[in-house]
């Protein structure tokens, strides 16, 4: 039976950066545009109105706007607010404001592999719409095909192996059939205590000081996605 392989994304098929230096600052710059042009409209109401309720009925769209900057200042992981950054960031792709950065060894490898019948999950911090988005709007193109089944941590935390186990369940599969990549060491952790094999992914551009030995919590490091044997 071929590997299923879950992937994390930020820090393992795209830069720590391209997160915290693109696409955080562009929510934040135009959140207070985002809110005006399109407050009236149903979802984004909604959202809004999560917020205000949560904050004691806020009532002016711009204090809402304020308030989410300073949730993404805080890097808050809230569901109105990743709901929020979801839309202006798919309006910043379509606008081809930016595509999102991929690792060169990423994209082949992605390909190859669902060539050869692996099949491909992701699992991440950011929202299921978000992870759609980038691997839609990567810069080595449309990439979100490649994959089968997409987790955030509505499934759970990151660092607890029940999500792990869930995701198995999930994905029909037993853990010991799924393989888990992450730059985070805990994540690895979790995922090999719910019975998942484990790659570490140690990227140079994110970690200057390399990871190995005791660092590795005995997880195999590799640098590239093309090192990896599912």
């Amino acid at each position: 039976m071929k590997t299923t392989i879950l992937t994390d994304i930020e820090g393992t098929t795209s830069s720590i950066s391209f997160v915290k230096d693109v696409l955080f600052p562009y929510a934040r710059r135009e959140l207070p545009r985002f809110v005006r042009e399109h407050g009236h409209e149903l979802e984004v109401r909604h959202w809004l109105d999560v917020v205000a309720t949560e904050h004691g009925a806020i009532c002016d769209d711009a204090v809402i706007a304020e308030t989410l900057q300073g949730w993404i200042d805080q890097d808050r992981k809230h569901t109105a607010l990743k709901a929020l950054q979801g839309m202006i960031w798919k309006a910043g792709y379509c606008s081809r404001d930016f595509t999102a950065h991929m690792y060169p060894d990423v994209a082949p490898q992605l390909r190859a592999w669902h060539e050869a019948g692996h099949r491909l999950a992701v699992y991440s911090s950011g929202s299921v719409p978000a992870q759609k988005l980038l691997f839609g709007n990567s810069d080595t193109g449309d990439l979100s095909a490649l994959f089968s089944a997409w987790f955030d941590t509505e499934v759970g935390h990151k660092r607890d192996a029940d999500s792990y186990r869930l995701i198995a369940d999930a994905l029909h599969r037993s853990p010991a059939d799924i393989l888990f990549l992450s730059d985070v060491v805990a994540e690895l952790d979790a995922a090999r205590d719910a019975g998942m094999r484990t790659v570490l992914l140690d990227r140079h551009e994110d970690y200057p000081e390399p990871r190995t030995g005791d660092d590795t919590h005995g997880h195999m490091r590799v640098e590239s996605f093309a090192e990896i044997i599912p």
